[in-house]
């Protein structure tokens, strides 16, 4: 039942509330889309109310308060070529991050996604911060989640191995993987120029596993699934290096094989169960189309 409805340069509709209840709820009874829309509207922040985006599905309405519902389910707020925002509550939101940007910074004027975030949230009126959960190297593509307030990044913090169940990147490697899958096991240590090495015996540093799965296969390069049983600095780098088939376009543990002129390490499946809720969170993104040209 549309009262007052109108449209602004066509981008929203407009509607006025008679009685009070959650948003969910009217939003269910008042458009004709089905619930799965409705939700993917509100993760999506295509929804406002009284001006104000609001993500909350159990937001508590009161009679007069205006609703708008945004036609092309686009977030006018959220630009960013190096970040795009894959899912958002008011406790976490998932990004996907292009390669080339920091997940945090390092040093005064270095971009990086949480900046981008702390803007996004002040242009769209939430009083919340970005904080880090986990990282990607600078030139790691792929899917990262940040808490938005402290309580949810302590929860992240000290429960991340109960919390994720499942990390997977993909990754372009040198050379032909023979084996269709394996495992990797060893201690991870910084040297003093910070380069990470590998241990087959305890060297005081953490002890890392890496399980991985080959996709496809050239006489020059394989596709690889890397699974994620720790999550140690430089881990996948450092493993594929000891696989004798490192990751292209790794500078720092690579053998100069640089097809794509990147980093070719993608973060493409995450999930977890949701810090505060308990709800199972799962997130996937496409392996990137230049990784899957290369095996036509």
């Amino acid at each position: 039942m549309k009262t007052n409805g109108y449209q602004q340069k066509d981008q929203y509709s407009h509607y006025v509330v008679r009685e009070a209840q959650p948003l969910l709820e009217w939003l269910l009874e008042n458009l004709k889309l089905s619930r799965s829309k409705v939700k993917a509207t509100l993760q999506g922040r295509g929804i406002k109310v009284n001006g104000k985006t609001v993500t909350q599905f159990d937001f508590p309405l009161q009679a007069g308060m205006r609703i708008s519902v945004s036609k092309t389910k686009k977030n006018d707020l959220f630009k960013s070529r190096y970040v795009k925002v894959v899912y958002e509550d008011r406790f976490l939101i998932v990004v996907e991050k292009a390669e080339g940007i920091l997940s945090m910074a390092a040093g005064a004027r270095s971009m990086n996604v949480k900046s981008v975030l702390d803007d996004y949230f002040l242009k769209s009126r939430q009083k919340c911060r970005a904080h880090v959960v986990h990282r990607l190297d600078r030139d790691t593509s792929g899917l990262m989640v940040y808490a938005k307030d402290m309580e949810t990044e302590q929860i992240f913090e000290h429960e991340w191995q109960q919390i994720v169940y499942d990390r997977r990147y993909v990754a372009v490697v040198s050379g032909e993987v023979e084996e269709e899958g394996g495992t990797i096991a060893n201690w991870l240590k910084d040297n003093k120029a910070f380069v990470t090495y590998s241990s087959p015996v305890d060297n005081g540093g953490k002890y890392a596993v890496t399980h991985f799965h080959t996709l496809a296969r050239t006489t020059e390069h394989s596709l690889v699934e890397f699974s994620l049983e720790t999550g140690r600095k430089n881990q996948i780098r450092v493993h594929s290096a000891d696989m004798g088939h490192p990751v292209c376009g790794d500078a720092k543990y690579g053998n100069g094989d640089d097809p794509l002129h990147r980093l070719c390490l993608h973060a493409y499946i995450l999930c977890f169960y949701h810090p505060v809720t308990g709800e199972r969170m799962e997130f996937e993104t496409p392996v990137p189309t230049a990784f899957r040209k290369m095996f036509k």
